[in-house]
């Protein structure tokens, strides 16, 4: 998922300026809550009505609902009891500022409590006792093999036992209630869908839900093709969970299709097994066929929840994540039109106009940003799921670092592409230098997602890559970049190279290594997103939604 995620500062801090530090070093008592509110543009969700029948406009509200159903789930997961938190938060800010976060952690300061007494964010959030470590865990597992699969699973809690022991309790047992009346909306929306493709996957996700089964409904999912409503609901992302990455967070997002942006999409998927051969790197990293039955669409988000709605917010979707789902029929990538032109507008044009040079501003459009965009969400489907020596998924190999690793490696590897097809002459459409420099800015606003996010990690590598290799040229009187358009070509095969190997060789320490030493911002880009700061830039938006909201 490409998330573009937002928060912020201290009293005289920037946002950014607290990602260098511990989340312990800044005292949340005299964190300013309405400067912290204030990096937030608000932007109301809606859709046009009248593009859809009787029926669809009926599921609408009931999709919300079950989305809705993801959020109280969300926040169990990432903190505990929402309501033994924001009862207990009589400054309006602060209330606001912890619903935004789902916790009173800010999620791109380093997780950064702005709660008195909070204390830092357990790296495992909610997922495992507050009181377990890693090596307990690991000890734990290596003592009882039996039970690995049930502890490593995306879809268990761990908690101990009155004993001491730990456990391992399903969602769907951990969180039935809730999960019987999401099940029970997406029924009664299937009822109403005069797709039967729609339909199916809404009875399959209903079920899954209630079992913790999801393959079946996501290849359900995947087969829709003609479809104008759609709904991602369930544990997805595994991004929360900072321990082992092991856990997937309850999320929603509730879309309609964009037909018109959806069409001029459709002809890329089938590039996917071409470009993978052309992969820069040697055969055995690209050994793996990505499915040919993947999808572009482009939609208009009506509704987001639980961890799609934590802090920044995403703009564009690839799904499944499951490997044997992703390499049987590939996935469907999915870009957030409307929030994403709300963050262009809002953000990205007022960074480019700060710290893009004068005479490559034009370079700045919404097509490239777009585009930079989609082809990151294409990217997740090449290189490999799986490790070329045996040490398993690539995800299980780098554990707490493969979702850095996989966003980073999405986000050159997208800009690879794009360099590739234009050269084939397979996209005509604008000048390629449009897409650097879009790129380019990009990495600025990406970069104050800060530290507890893997898309700012994955910016930081990228910037302090290009920085190594003078991709840009920073005009010290000026403040502004350049792009050096020759060497962001040769950048980008060489850290594509490195991401991709260190994804196939399983290297956990090589990975750890690259986002430890280069996953950080120099003081000199440190003044430069000061200065955003200053000029009360947003880092990310926030939204009005839900059904008052489509009248």
């Amino acid at each position: 998922m490409y998330r573009f995620q937002a928060q912020l500062p201290l009293v005289g801090l920037t946002t950014v300026a607290l990602l260098s530090c511990a989340p312990g070093d800044r005292d949340a008592g005299e964190v300013d809550p309405t400067r912290l509110v204030a990096q937030y543009a608000p932007v109301r969700l809606s859709t046009d009505l009248d593009r859809l029948t009787e029926n669809q406009q009926q599921m609408l509200p009931l999709l919300i609902e079950a989305a809705q159903q993801m959020d109280a789930l969300f926040w169990e997961q990432a903190y505990g009891h929402k309501g033994a938190l924001l009862e207990g938060l009589r400054d309006p800010g602060r209330h606001q500022y912890a619903e935004i976060n789902y916790g009173p952690w800010d999620r791109l300061a380093g997780d950064a409590p702005f709660v008195a007494g909070a204390g830092p964010k357990p790296a495992g959030a909610n997922f495992y006792p507050g009181d377990m470590s890693k090596t307990e865990f690991e000890a734990f597992v290596a003592g009882h093999p039996e039970l690995a699969d049930d502890f490593r699973s995306q879809y268990t809690l761990i908690r101990r036992r009155p004993e001491g022991t730990l456990e391992a309790v399903p969602y769907h047992q951990a969180f039935a209630e809730r999960l019987d009346l999401a099940a029970d909306k997406l029924r009664q929306a299937a009822d109403l869908a005069e797709n039967p493709e729609l339909e199916r996957y809404l009875q399959f996700r209903a079920e899954a839900l209630l079992s913790d089964e999801y393959r079946a409904s996501d290849m359900a999912w995947l087969d829709m093709k003609t479809n104008t409503i759609d709904v991602v609901i369930g544990p997805i992302e595994t991004y929360e969970d900072q321990l082992f990455g092991y856990k997937a967070a309850y999320e929603g997002l509730v879309l309609v299709k964009d037909r018109e942006w959806s069409a001029r999409l459709s002809r890329y998927a089938a590039l996917l097994p071409g470009l993978q051969r052309r992969l820069p790197v040697p055969d055995a990293y690209k050994r793996e066929t990505p499915g040919t039955d993947s999808e572009l669409n482009a939609y208009d988000a009506v509704y987001f929840a639980g961890y799609a709605n934590a802090g920044s917010k995403p703009i564009a979707v690839n799904l499944p994540n499951e490997e044997v789902v992703q390499l049987e029929k590939g996935t469907r990538r999915l870009q957030l039109k409307n929030a994403m032109r709300a963050k262009f507008d809002r953000i990205l044009v007022p960074i480019a106009d700060m710290l893009i040079a004068e005479d490559q501003r034009r370079h700045v459009t919404f097509d490239a940003f777009f585009a930079n965009i989609m082809f990151h969400e294409v990217a997740h489907g090449l290189g490999v799921k799986n490790t070329i020596n045996g040490q398993g998924t690539v995800r299980e190999a780098l554990r707490e670092h493969a979702s850095a690793m996989e966003e980073g490696k999405a986000d050159i590897l997208g800009l690879w592409m794009i360099t590739t097809l234009h050269e084939d002459g397979v996209i005509t459409e604008g000048d390629i230098r449009d897409f650097y420099v879009t790129f380019l800015a990009s990495v600025f606003r990406s970069v104050r997602f800060g530290a507890s996010s893997a898309h700012g990690r994955a910016n930081m590598v990228r910037f302090n890559f290009f920085e190594d290799e003078s991709v840009f040229v920073r005009d010290p009187d000026s403040g502004r970049y350049s792009v050096d358009f020759t060497q962001m070509q040769r950048a980008v095969a060489g850290l594509s190279e490195r991401l991709l190997t260190t994804q196939g060789d399983g290297d956990y320490e090589r990975a750890a290594n690259l986002i430890t030493q280069r996953g950080v911002i120099a003081p000199g880009l440190q003044a430069d997103l000061d200065r955003l700061a200053e000029a009360a830039i947003p880092v990310d938006i926030v939204f009005h939604q839900g059904v008052e909201e489509l009248q």
